[in-house]
């Protein structure tokens, strides 16, 4: 399929919310968008709270799905672990996907993505999850949680060692695992600290002296941990031996015979063994994936007899280069196995399938009939794909043909081999970029990392009409609609199979246009949009990935043409008056400036100055309904308000931080004139101390948390926004999991 109907990685590298963040640029920038990682505090004092139903907007996925691991003892139990979105159990009952870490909290932000997962044979209500997004020094160690009641409560280990979850070699594993010999041992392999032991059931790690592979600040290291009988495999991803096992002294050797000297076997990426044979196959890459990846195998071995045969279903070779990734076999019957391609680009991902052991193989790609109905967006503006990252696949132990495999946006799941449907209900792993509650129409309107806008019909179902189209784009850098003219909206992005970064709706966002005419700086660097009360003017703002910062532009036609605004800050984010058509506002954050406009964003001025700088997610909001009643949330800082249009902002009294901010109808005690709730992230110490999800019926004066110790997830602190429509109903973007939206109990 031609990269146009995917929003997946492009030859120019695109801001994508799972990039690997390397370099000092990019960290510096990250460490300015995420709060400091670390526990958070023991002790909290009593919270002013209002009990809400927390629930996750569906889309199905959007996210990749690194790990996918069916319990071999219980009938219908599964787990799946994500790059930043958490971990999650399948209750094959109600064929539903229910998450785990949500009450990982906004200082453990780091801990969302899993990097590996186990469960015990031996005592199926035990699960283990090893938890950190980065390796990196900037972000905090990983953790290790278990649980003895399927992850319903948990016992948390904190490691002094960082996992990547959300970097290269995230599709490997599992890397943690049960000894097979005793249930009290378990296995950690990290990337950069070797291979780590535990024999008190994860309560304590230590580092296993023994192992003889040499540990790179820059490497993958262990990659993979299987057991095979009462032996104990792991893959190394650096060489220069890609396997060991261990060995009847304790300690561990090198495995025998094992494929060497070629990029084809060079990292080991997944492994499965098969009781039943007695057999132990091992897929293959030159990198660990998911991307960059031209060669790959795929290997058995017979723990028997010692002796490794090729089994590679189709060699990659020029003009259809690519690894292997998932490995998984049938416990009811052996020697069928199933494996997977990845970043097979040019005559795309497939799941092969044996059932002589290798010997001969069927792409069930070939014949599968595909349906994204439950789940529209798959259709990606075009046509479905049968997958793309694909390197976590599964087979059900009490029903040979249930077979699932991940893929960087789903779960697809078969129950006859031949038709494919996403199993994915409650798995939501969406990074929330912007959102929009109109008065009318769509019950929301949300920009996303990776999938562009969605325009929500219902909270729950997939969004109908899929991925806003003509144009599509990659992660959405801007939406915003016309205060007095609703049913015009406009949205920016990273385009996907065009050169447009920039549309208009005229029927609230149902259906799109792409602007006639863009500036040229338009699809390298596409920003954030504004537009005016009555849908007259737009002004769009230009930031490259790499944080380079560009002069804005007005259009006065509806984006037939175009006219740089010289007075606007470059890179700011244009805010529009929601009442006055010829007022704009933008928050400088370089130097702490508030600019105005009042002449349709033609030229803009100085106001308020001295306020907070250096972060570029300080922001400002409009009071909806108010001309110049602004809000300013500046994270440590705190929230300041302006009543005269930006001129002067005084501090919010009793606000210690405040991150993202949104407006929802006023409390009905208010009456028609009342001033609109106001939701938050941010810190009230005398409603609650730590970052929580906040309400304000009192334009500020008084807030009560509305999130409880259960819904938490991480980051927050994009995008938050009430409902028009339905006082107390809250819309929250996070990091990884989704929209969640609630209403008070």
């Amino acid at each position: 399929m031609p990269a146009s109907s995917v929003p997946q990685p492009d030859p120019v590298p695109h801001p994508r919310r799972r990039t690997v963040l390397a370099g000092a640029a990019v960290v510096a920038a990250s460490a300015s968008v995420l709060p400091a990682a670390g526990r958070a505090a023991a002790v909290r004092r009593p919270a002013r709270t209002q009990p809400h139903r927390w629930r996750t907007a569906a889309i199905g996925g959007t996210g990749f799905v690194t790990g996918i691991l069916f319990h071999p003892a219980v009938r219908g139990l599964a787990y799946a672990r994500t790059d930043i979105g958490g971990a999650y159990r399948w209750d094959g009952q109600r064929s539903r996907w229910t998450p785990l870490t949500d009450h990982l909290g906004w200082d453990d932000w780091n801990l969302l993505g899993v990097e590996a997962m186990a469960v015990d044979p031996a005592h199926p209500d035990r699960l283990y999850l090893a938890l950190g997004t980065y390796a990196q020094p900037w972000a905090s160690p990983g953790a290790v949680l278990r649980s003895e009641d399927r992850g319903a409560t948990w016992a948390r280990a904190d490691l002094t060692v960082r996992l990547g979850a959300n970097e290269d070699g995230r599709g490997c594993g599992e890397r943690l695992l049960v000894d097979p010999r005793d249930s009290e041992t378990l296995w950690l392999g990290t990337r950069h600290d070797g291979l780590l032991r535990s024999t008190d059931r994860g309560a304590t790690w230590t580092a296993d002296a023994s192992f003889p592979a040499t540990p790179s600040a820059t490497g993958q290291g262990v990659t993979v941990l299987v057991a095979a009988g009462r032996t104990v495999y792991a893959g190394w991803g650096d060489g220069p031996t890609a396997l060991y096992r261990t060995d009847s002294s304790g300690g561990w050797e090198a495995v025998p015979g094992q494929p060497s000297g070629g990029a084809a076997t060079r990292v080991p990426v997944r492994a499965a063994y098969d009781a039943g044979g007695r057999t132990l196959y091992v897929t293959y890459a030159d990198g660990p994936g998911p991307n960059n990846q031209s060669d790959g195998s795929v290997h058995r071995l017979d723990t028997v007899k010692g002796t490794w045969t090729d089994v590679t279903p189709v060699a990659p070779g020029a003009g259809d280069a690519f690894g292997y990734g998932g490995v998984a076999v049938d416990a009811a019957r052996p020697g069928t196995v199933v494996v997977s391609t990845n970043n097979r680009w040019s005559a795309v991902d497939t799941v092969f399938r044996s059932t002589d052991g290798g010997s001969t193989w069927a792409s069930l790609k070939d014949t599968a009939v595909l349906d994204v109905s439950e789940t529209p967006y798959l259709e990606w503006g075009g046509q479905p794909k049968f997958g793309w990252w694909i390197q976590a696949v599964a087979v059900d132990p009490y029903d040979s043909r249930h077979v699932l495999y991940g893929t960087g946006a789903t779960v697809f799941g078969t129950r006859d081999l031949v038709h494919w449907a996403p199993e994915i209900r409650g798995l939501e792993e969406s990074a929330v970029r912007q959102l929009i509650a109109p008065p009318s129409g769509a019950r929301l309107l949300s920009g996303l990392g990776d999938i562009g806008v969605m325009y929500h019909d219902s909270l729950t179902a997939s969004p109908s009409r899929g991925m806003a189209s003509n144009p599509v784009f990659g992660t959405a850098t801007g939406l915003a609609l016309a205060a007095l003219k609703p049913s015009y909206v406009v949205r920016t992005g990273w385009p996907s199979g065009s050169d447009s970064a920039g549309a208009y709706s005229r029927d609230g966002g149902a259906s799109w246009q792409p602007f006639a005419a863009q500036p040229e700086i338009a699809p390298s660097a596409p920003g954030p949009v504004a537009v005016s009360a009555d849908g007259s003017v737009l002004l769009w703002s230009f930031v490259h990935w790499d944080g380079t910062k560009y002069a804005a532009h007005r259009s006065t036609d509806g984006g037939a043409t175009w006219a740089e605004v010289t007075t606007f800050p470059k890179g700011g984010t244009p805010v529009a008056d929601p009442l006055d058509p010829g007022r704009f506002y933008v928050y400088d954050t370089d130097t702490g400036t508030v600019f105005r406009s009042t002449d349709q964003g033609a030229t803009f001025t100085a106001g308020a100055t001295g306020l907070p700088s250096g972060d570029v997610q300080f922001r400002i909001a409009a009071a909806p309904g108010r001309s110049g009643d602004l809000w300013l949330s500046a994270k440590d800082n705190g929230l300041l308000r302006s009543t005269d249009g930006g001129r002067t902002f005084a501090p919010v009294a009793g606000c210690q931080a405040s991150h993202a901010l949104g407006f929802g109808r006023a409390a009905p005690a208010k009456g028609r004139g009342g001033y609109p709730a106001v939701f938050q992230t941010g810190r009230v110490s005398a409603t609650y101390d730590g970052v929580a999800v906040l309400r304000s019926d009192d334009a500020g004066a008084t807030w009560v948390r509305i999130n409880d110790d259960a819904h938490r997830w991480g980051w927050t602190g994009e995008v938050i926004t009430g409902d028009p429509r339905v006082h107390g109903r809250v819309y929250l973007g996070t990091n990884g999991r989704g929209i969640q939206y609630a209403d008070p109990h």
